[in-house]
């Protein structure tokens, strides 16, 4: 007998893994959006194009691929909804159609943490969008959202959830490295920057 652990993660996987960025692009008329930009196939380099909507549409949708993974776990394999739900967020890190080169996952992060916990989601937001506010740099407000997250999880939710967000903040972290360079170099460009 399979348990439902195992597929629960494979799916989950298989739908964080999904590119809405590149789909919505390309389907947009512009092209190969790893050609766009800082080439990230996430929704603050969709926002170089100009276009807004669009990029709203990428973030709704990876921070979708994190919530809907969690929560059908949670109603069909309640023991794997966490592991789903990093599963989700590893899919967009390390996507299979993308031989394995990815977004940076803050957003599907983000859809995990409020499907886990609205208390653990808002305060995540929140970080996120005090600092994007203040500094107008969206990897520094990334970078500041999943630091604070598994504290915050420590606090509200438990110290598995904790470490597991702990695990998916490092390499969010690991993933921003050229980010931290730009940062302090001075020379990472600014929300809305083309």
């Amino acid at each position: 007998m399979i348990t439902p652990v195992l597929p629960a993660i494979l799916l989950s996987y298989l739908l964080g893994a999904v590119p809405f960025a590149l789909v919505l692009t390309r389907a947009a008329g512009y092209g190969d959006i790893r050609r766009i930009g800082s080439g990230n196939i996430g929704a603050t380099n969709v926002l170089r194009t100009g276009n807004k909507p669009l990029a709203a549409a990428v973030l709704l949708l990876d921070a979708g691929k994190g919530a809907l993974a969690y929560g059908l776990a949670l109603a069909f394999a309640p023991t794997a909804a966490l592991a789903a739900g990093v599963a989700a967020v590893v899919g967009h890190l390390f996507p299979v159609y993308l031989k394995f080169r990815g977004g940076k996952g803050v957003a599907t992060f983000l859809g995990l943490v409020i499907a886990v916990d609205w208390r653990l989601g808002a305060a995540a937001c929140a970080a996120w969008v005090a600092t994007a506010l203040a500094f107008r740099f969206s990897s520094l407000a990334a970078l500041v959202a999943v630091t604070v997250t598994p504290v915050v999880a420590y606090l509200l939710v438990g110290i598995d959830t904790a470490v597991a967000l702990l695990a998916l903040a490092l390499v969010i972290t690991w993933r921003h490295k050229a980010n931290i360079q730009r940062l302090a170099a001075g020379t990472e460009p600014r929300i809305g920057a083309k």
